[in-house]
């Protein structure tokens, strides 16, 4: 199986399990949800320049 170390949103993990997959989830601590946020707003900017 993947492993893909995102953030995810929208219900993904229910979208995903709705096709008949599955998927493993877990809630960060609020440090590390601050520092995978900095490393998605580098990576969005990386992009848009």
């Amino acid at each position: 199986m993947p492993v893909y170390n995102k953030l995810v949103r929208d219900n993904i993990p229910q979208v995903i399990e709705a096709a008949g997959k599955t998927c493993t989830t877990r809630t960060l601590s609020d440090e590390e949800y601050r520092h995978e946020l900095r490393k998605k707003a580098f990576e969005e900017l990386e992009e848009y320049v």
